[in-house]
């Protein structure tokens, strides 16, 4: 070989490296861009049933300090949007559950909705999603033939207004399944939702190349069945016992369960690709008399191992999903205390209404579980069986409020309202409190057993300390 010949082969092969060199710099250019993006970041679900919480103002600093990158809202409040406006921050908004009925009978209307709600924010804010309504199908069917037009509709009102980056979906509950998520290789959504909704549905969001948003929460699946579920299983716990799927799939956590019953399911009904998005999932910090596994030492676990899980690269997925990314927001921001139902309902935050951490969390998943400070003692549990508990009525609530409840436990309720009767037992002392007290008590003795619960929409509280007086005797229930 010539010496000149000699000369261009190393120039040629500086070249081939050089060419190296610069791909991998814009793979990894390209990688850094979308984690700032917010592609790879986690979001926070930001609810207002509270009437106690921060201003939308003093929300999103926090927000933004707390390096959320995705925000979904259930609605499309104004102030928030304005706040949010200039960031990176992608945002979800909805349409409230009660508009869907006429956004799917009418095109105008859901060009009105997008105009009104989403158009004058767009440019400024990064709204990235419209989810129609909230879990619609855990409710009445009335709505149900509805849903899917008024996505359509609204697909092509955001089409028609040019606002090509949004996208449309509605979040769905894990009550969609016939059966049990377990095994997730035999799971199949209910006959009565297959033809009418979700196959519509799936086409839709298929055709349109958008996500099932589902709200998917381990604690609620194995307070349902802890005999047989283990807690460290649902926390993530890497030494928890396996679960081995009937086609030979191994599962480390319940979460990954429940997403491949999913997965399972879509197949089912021929969308086995259907993109997988967790519009809520998260484990709450504070639970009723009767309740076990929420405190602060299990919602600060569960949260933390979860954004570390999501966020890992590359990429771990589920058993049926290797390697695939799963946009994730966790539920909440706040603890809400106008929120419906047990204790549990108000405590999911990551914050207090005040803004104050419940527990220490890096959103970002850099931070690892030694380099967190040590959490609480959680208390002793009692065992099985051997705590006494009263179901009584709450003070503090409207009298109103309180007459309502009462009157459905001795009526609908199926209570035993005879000692509370002119001339019974628990007459005296005559008033709302002391009836509802003993009406409740009755009630939730008889049905605690068959998922009866001491909450009457927040009319009622359980106690360890026995309302007996004179000849009127409440029996305890026994958890």
């Amino acid at each position: 070989m010539m010496p000149t010949q000699r000369l261009l082969s190393r120039r040629a092969i500086s070249t081939i490296h050089l060419t190296n060199l610069v791909s991998s710099a814009v793979i990894l250019f390209i990688f850094i861009a979308s984690y700032a993006d917010g592609r790879y970041t986690i979001g926070v679900n930001y609810g207002q049933l509270g009437d106690n919480l921060l201003s939308p103002h003093e929300a999103v600093k926090l927000i933004k300090d707390m390096k959320v990158g995705k925000v979904k809202i259930y609605d499309a409040n104004p102030p928030i949007l304005h706040e949010l406006r200039n960031s990176k921050i992608k945002v979800s908004v909805m349409l409230p559950n009660e508009q869907i009925i006429a956004v799917g009978m009418n095109k105008s209307v859901a060009n009105d909705f997008v105009r009104t709600n989403i158009s004058g924010f767009y440019g400024d804010t990064k709204i990235r999603t419209l989810l129609v309504g909230n879990e619609i199908l855990s409710g009445s069917n009335e709505t149900w033939p509805y849903l899917v037009p008024a996505m359509i509709n609204l697909h092509h009102a955001l089409r028609e207004q040019k606002l090509r980056k949004v996208k449309v979906s509605t979040p769905l509950a894990m009550n969609l399944f016939q059966a049990s998520v377990f095994p997730p290789s035999k799971a199949a959504f209910r006959t009565d939702l297959v033809d009418s909704v979700l196959k519509p549905m799936l086409k839709f969001l298929a055709r349109t190349r958008s996500s099932v948003f589902i709200d998917v929460y381990p604690f609620f699946e194995w307070g349902a069945n802890p005999s047989n579920i283990s807690l460290d299983f649902a926390l993530f716990d890497p030494s928890a016992p396996k679960y081995k799927d009937e086609n030979g799939l191994e599962y480390e956590n319940l979460l990954d369960v429940q997403l491949d019953a999913l997965v399972s399911a879509m197949a089912k009904v021929g969308y086995p690709d259907a993109r997988i998005t967790i519009s809520e999932t998260g484990w709450p910090s504070k639970m009723d008399l009767d309740q076990k596994g929420a405190d602060i030492p299990n919602a600060a676990i569960f949260n933390r191992r979860l954004v570390k899980k999501m966020l890992a690269r590359p990429p771990l997925g589920t058993p049926l999903r290797k390697a695939k990314v799963i946009d994730t927001y966790i539920f909440a921001l706040f603890n809400e205390n106008l929120k419906p139902g047990p204790t549990t309902e108000r405590n999911f935050g990551l914050l207090y209404p005040n803004g104050t951490h419940v527990y220490d969390i890096d959103l970002t998943g850099n931070k690892n579980e030694s380099e967190y400070e040590p959490l609480p003692p959680v208390p002793p549990e009692a065992a099985p069986g051997s705590l006494k508990l009263w179901c009584i009525a709450n003070p503090q609530i409207d009298m109103g409020a309180l007459g309502a409840a009462l009157s459905y436990a001795c009526g609908e309720g199926s209570a035993d309202c005879a000692p509370i009767q002119p001339g019974g037992s628990c007459f005296f002392p005559n008033n709302t409190v002391s009836h509802a007290s003993y009406a409740f008590n009755d009630y939730y003795n008889k049905f605690h057993k068959i998922g009866g619960t001491c909450v009457f929409a927040g009319a009622a509280d359980l106690t360890t300390v026995d309302p007996s007086n004179g000849s009127c005797k409440y029996p305890p229930t026994f958890v």
